[in-house]
C-alpha cells in the first residue's frame, strides 16, 4: 500500500522520489524541448533537474527539522506529485530557481523559534528572498513573511527589524555594481523585472483547470484540520505553522498577480500545501481513505495525459 510505504521516512523512500522526479522531469522536457539535443542542452536541464531534487531535500530537510509533520514522506511524495500535476512548473527555470531560494529563507525563518542567532538568520532569509525576487519579481511578497516572523515569534528588539533592510540593500547593491560594470541599463532592468497580470483566461487549459482545482479543492479542505492541529501543538511549535499558513497565502498571491499565468506560477504553493494536506492525511483514521486521496494525486496526472 502507498500509504503504508511512505508512513516512515526510510532511505529507500528518497530514491522513490527521487526517480519520480526523475520520470517527471525527463517526460516533460521531451514534450516541450526541442527536437535537436546537444551537450549544451543535456548540461543545462541536468542542473535544472539537480536544482528541483535539491529543493525537494531542503523542503524535507526544513519540515523534519522543525517538526512540521510526523516521521514521514508524505510532505516530498505530494511535492513531486504536485509537480506531476502541473508539470508546466518545470518549464520556467526562474520560477524553480527562486523557489529553491524562498525554501531556503523559510527555512531560516522557521528556525527563528530557537530564538539563537536572530540577526544572522533574518540576513540569510533577506538575503535569499531578495535573490528569488531578481529571478522572480513577485517572489518578493515573501518579504513579508519575514516581519510576520518577526511578530510570531514575539520578537521585540527593534533593531532586528532592520536587519531585513541589510539584508535587501546588500543583494540591491551587488546587482547594481554587476549592471553597472556590465554596461546595463539599471532603469531599464528594474522596469523589465516588476510587471503583473490579473487576466486568468491563459490558464484556460484542461490540464491546468483539473490540476489546479484538485490543488486547491484539496488544499482548501485540509485547511481546516491544519488550522485545528495548530491549537493542538505545543505553544513553543504554534508561530512554526502559522508561517506555513502564511506562506500558503503568500503563494496564492503570487498566483494572483503573476505577469506570466501558464502554471509555473504555482511552484510557490507546493512546499506549504504539501506540509496543510500531510498534516491531514496524519489525523486520517481510515487507512482506506487516505490510501484512495494519494492514488487520486498519482492517477491524476495520467487522467491529464489521456486527455
Amino acid at each position: 500500500m502507498i500509504s503504508n510505504f511512505f508512513s516512515k521516512s526510510k532511505p529507500i523512500n528518497y530514491i522513490v522520489v527521487s526517480v519520480m522526479l526523475l520520470l517527471v522531469f525527463v517526460l516533460t522536457k521531451f514534450k516541450f524541448l526541442p527536437k535537436h539535443f546537444d551537450v549544451m542542452i543535456f548540461t543545462k536541464q541536468t542542473g535544472l533537474f539537480l536544482t528541483c531534487l535539491l529543493s525537494i531535500f531542503v523542503f524535507d530537510f526544513l519540515v523534519s527539522r522543525n517538526s512540521l509533520t510526523k516521521k514521514n514522506s508524505y510532505n516530498i511524495v505530494l511535492f513531486v506529485l504536485f509537480i506531476a500535476i502541473l508539470p508546466q512548473v518545470l518549464l520556467n527555470t526562474n520560477a524553480l530557481f527562486a523557489n529553491l531560494f524562498i525554501l531556503l529563507a523559510l527555512r531560516r525563518l522557521i528556525s527563528l523559534r530557537s530564538k539563537k542567532d536572530i540577526k544572522k538568520k533574518l540576513f540569510d532569509a533577506s538575503f535569499w528572498i531578495s535573490l528569488a525576487t531578481l529571478l522572480y519579481f513577485w517572489a518578493s511578497v515573501f518579504f513579508i513573511l519575514v516581519f510576520a516572523a518577526l511578530l510570531v515569534y514575539a520578537i521585540t528588539d527593534l533593531k532586528n527589524y532592520i536587519i531585513p533592510i541589510v539584508g535587501i540593500a546588500t543583494v540591491a547593491v551587488i546587482s547594481i555594481s554587476y549592471l553597472t560594470v556590465m554596461n546595463e541599463d539599471i532603469v531599464n532592468y528594474a522596469s523589465q523585472l516588476i510587471d503583473f497580470s490579473l487576466d486568468f483566461s491563459v490558464l484556460n487549459s484542461k490540464q491546468i483547470i483539473i490540476g489546479s482545482t484538485l490543488l486547491l479543492s484539496f488544499g482548501l479542505w485540509s485547511l481546516f484540520y491544519y488550522i485545528k492541529n495548530i491549537k493542538s501543538q505545543m505553544k513553543s511549535y504554534r508561530p512554526s505553522f502559522s508561517l506555513v499558513l502564511i506562506a500558503a497565502l503568500l503563494g496564492l498571491l503570487i498566483i494572483g498577480f503573476a505577469p506570466s499565468k501558464n502554471g509555473s506560477e504555482f511552484i510557490f504553493l507546493f512546499a506549504p500545501l504539501s506540509i496543510i494536506i500531510t498534516n491531514y492525511l496524519e489525523v486520517i483514521s481510515e487507512k482506506w481513505f487516505r490510501e484512495t486521496i494519494l492514488w487520486v494525486f498519482i492517477l491524476t496526472p495520467v487522467a491529464i495525459l489521456l486527455l
